[in-house]
């Protein structure tokens, strides 16, 4: 069975996990095997001690990039909802699937920074207009927008649902499932 990796990148607070989610239930109804490396617990388990600076954001996303590269070659639909905010980053993630013949879907959940505010999730937005963080990705620090991603998702205009089925319909498309 053909696994593939589909990185969903996009502000915090867009709707990756929450998208991830409802596609890996989606996928697991088809019979196929699915893993969901979310941003949060990678931090805590394969990427703790790691800051917020550049080069420790891309050491980040290369880690997260050569498990689900592993997990993919063999056989697992492997989701990660993960913000990856350098276009080259995200390059170099893509490169090594293309290199090991895995493949690689990147999904942009392309929710606008005003929408994810009002969302705020875990409360970053509101830590950080209140000046006890910095550094927030699309408000303070850069988040680089994929140029040409395989699908591109506003989650504001359209169900959890509807979000998840476009990224399947792709998948199927694809010959991915």
């Amino acid at each position: 069975m053909t696994g593939a990796t589909i990185w969903l990148t996009g502000l915090p607070s867009a709707g990756k996990t929450t998208i991830a989610c409802e596609l890996a239930d989606l996928l697991r109804a088809d019979g196929r095997r699915v893993e969901v490396l979310d941003g949060d617990e990678i931090r805590e388990f394969l990427s703790a001690g790691l800051g917020f600076g550049r080069e420790d954001r891309h050491t980040n996303v290369q880690r997260i990039g050569f498990v689900a590269e592993l997990l993919a070659s063999n056989g697992v639909h492997v989701l990660v909802p993960v913000i990856a905010p350098y276009a080259d980053s995200r390059e170099a993630v893509r490169k090594r699937h293309q290199r090991e013949g895995t493949p690689y879907i990147e999904v942009h959940v392309a929710t606008p920074v005003e929408v994810c505010s009002v969302r705020d999730v875990k409360g970053l937005y509101a830590k950080q207009a209140a000046g006890e963080i910095s550094g927030l990705t699309g408000v303070d620090d850069p988040y680089e927008e994929p140029a040409s991603p395989d699908l591109r998702i506003e989650s504001q205009n359209q169900t959890v649902r509807e979000s998840a089925t476009a990224v399947r319909a792709l998948l199927a498309e694809r010959g991915l499932l």
